[in-house]
């Protein structure tokens, strides 16, 4: 069901696709951005749609038949989009036709390059996908608790649809590095070891304390039918699929890798920028944040070197909590400061609430310092702000204020809660998860910091720098990695010579680009963009630029490409100059 084509491995079109597309009438925007959203519906993963653990049918569909079914439905609305009479479109109208075709494209391009031999990246991947569905799914009677247990035993059948898109993968030399599968190896082992009464797919059943047989019987198929394929991918991915790692780090060492790598950096960051430009304003980043780190040095009353100084931040005992508690109570004091200042620079705040919740420690090995959960208010789930309380001793709290604006408020959360709270968007606009847009927000609102007075001391403002130094080097490292064949030791130096981070941090950031390339640069590139964009605003307004206005037009985009973002910001501008006059 596949062809070689210009060494990609590219997934025909269906013929009753095409003869649907020739019969079809021209269709009208509204009617189009429906029939995706219908879509979008029966597979929400391959749209897009980074948060859905399971579609409609179950587990994610991803064989290369399903997939090349995939590719015919988006070629057919792609052609039909082609169609659309763009005459007469309002701004908003001809945003979302922009945005739709750009992600149509995109989507295609990724299944011509056969993403799906990629199972995993580091510590996200399908074994972790039963689990991400647990803590989204509520149980409220037996029939419900039946059709949670016939979800996991159906686990295998996903397992072994996955275990054939890895063994694509090692045929067409598409594997990740031993590293990588290092910690792949890691979490199956834990998820394995886990007493299965104790196992938090029995979540749901346990929170819904329904019939004891149910979750009798819910026990027993984690014990006789997960398990068994757990420990089938975990043999399959430490075996076979180890002895074929591919021996370089970088994706440029897989057939087609750079012309794939380029593919990800526009897809992530929705523009056209090359690697090696990305690479240079990395390094241009790097020097400016350093020149501002060694100002805040000097004004702490410092006197030793560079070096001196990130060795006293990381082992004084003041600045690391004792206990997993601690650390939280801190997170949630930096939270209530932080939403106190809030109405000075935002005109709409959401409804939805968050929580500070701990990173579940049957992931926390190998996970990222903080991660943002979404909420769902129609369910009565709050946001959630996750911590990663383990190894306190690399968990500094003066980067707590910064990671805090970023995950929570006014970053992830507030961006996401008003997107989701608006009715005027298309869902594609709402749901789908634009790195750029996404990321560069939540790392202008880390800026923003800076401004709202978050930052009370120069520890604090030293951990900010810290955290943005940690996204510049990451587009000199992945760049780095991935086209200019650097190596691990040469990668990790940019962040033990520049930045406060832990050694664990490093070390987990570093996995995570080597096994998710192009990704960790969209950061910067959109939070650059967005401070582009305002610098823009302010020169042109002057007096009559209004900061709370500013910030409710980004937040009220849900996401869009940057190029798109750029003109909707111009239109505000002129709108409010003329307005003015």
């Amino acid at each position: 069901m596949h062809s070689r084509v210009s060494g990609k491995r590219r997934l025909l079109i269906l013929p009753l696709a095409a003869l649907l597309l020739a019969a079809a009438p021209p269709p009208s925007l509204p009617d189009l951005i429906a029939d995706y959203e219908r879509f979008t519906t029966r597979f929400p993963m391959e749209a897009g749609r980074s948060d859905p653990a399971r579609g409609v049918d179950g587990w994610p569909q991803e064989s290369l038949a399903a997939m090349t079914e995939r590719k015919a439905g988006l070629v057919a609305m792609q052609a039909r989009l082609r169609a659309v009479d763009a005459t007469g479109l309002s701004a908003d109208a001809a945003a979302d036709r922009d945005y739709l075709g750009k992600l149509i494209a995109w989507r295609i391009e990724g299944l011509d390059f056969d993403e799906r031999r990629f199972a995993f990246v580091a510590h996200e991947g399908f074994y972790n996908t039963p689990y991400n569905a647990a803590r989204g799914v509520t149980v409220r009677d037996a029939a419900e608790a039946r059709a949670w247990i016939a979800q996991l035993n159906a686990v295998p059948a996903y397992f072994a649809e996955q275990r054939v898109n890895m063994e694509r993968g090692m045929a067409t030399g598409w594997t990740n590095p031993a590293s990588v599968v290092d910690v792949a190896v890691t979490i199956l082992r834990n998820y394995i070891a886990r007493p299965a009464a104790e196992d938090p797919l029995l979540d749901p059943i346990k929170a819904a304390k329904l019939d004891p047989t149910l979750l009798a019987e819910a026990t027993k198929v984690i014990e006789t039918v997960v398990r068994p394929a757990q420990r089938e991918a975990l043999a399959f991915i430490d075996g076979p699929y180890r002895a074929a790692a591919r021996p370089g780090i970088g994706i440029a060492s897989v057939p087609d890798g750079r012309a794939y790598y380029d593919f990800l950096l526009r897809y992530y960051t929705t523009t056209d920028q090359t690697a090696e430009q990305i690479h240079a304003t990395g390094l241009a980043e790097v020097r400016r944040i350093r020149a501002e780190m060694d100002t805040v040095i000097k004004a702490a009353g410092f006197e030793g070197s560079f070096a001196e100084w990130l060795d006293f931040l990381r082992t004084d005992p003041r600045f690391y909590a004792t206990s997993r508690e601690q650390l939280l109570d801190r997170a949630s004091i930096i939270a209530k400061r932080i939403d106190a200042v809030l109405p000075r620079y935002f005109g709409l705040l959401p409804r939805q609430p968050f929580a500070v919740v701990p990173v579940p420690r049957d992931v926390e090995e190998g996970y990222t310092t903080a991660r943002y959960g979404g909420a769902d208010f129609g369910k009565g789930f709050p946001g959630r702000f996750l911590v990663n309380t383990s190894h306190l001793d690399q968990r500094p709290f003066y980067e707590l204020p910064a990671l805090t604006l970023h995950e929570a408020a006014p970053g992830h959360h507030t961006h996401f809660a008003l997107t989701s709270e608006n009715p005027d968007l298309p869902a594609f606009r709402r749901q789908r998860d634009m790195l750029a847009y996404r990321e560069g927000w939540a790392l202008y609102a880390e800026r923003l910091g800076h401004e709202m007075g978050i930052y009370r001391d120069p520890y604090e403002t030293f951990g900010t720098l810290s955290t943005e130094m940690w996204r510049a080097c990451r587009m000199v490292v992945d760049t780095g990695i991935h086209v200019m064949g650097w190596s691990y030791e040469q990668a990790r130096a940019c962040f033990v010579e520049n930045t406060a981070l832990a050694d664990i941090n490093i070390d987990t950031e570093l996995l995570r680009y080597i096994g998710a390339p192009g990704g960790a640069v969209a950061y910067k590139v959109g939070e650059l963009t967005i401070v582009g964009l305002r610098a823009r605003a302010e020169q042109k307004l002057g007096k009559r630029f209004d900061i709370r206005g500013f910030h409710d037009l980004i937040l009220a985009q849900g996401q869009v490409p940057m190029s798109t973002l750029e003109g909707l910001v111009d239109r505000w501008i002129a709108e409010r100059a003329a307005a003015a006059d």
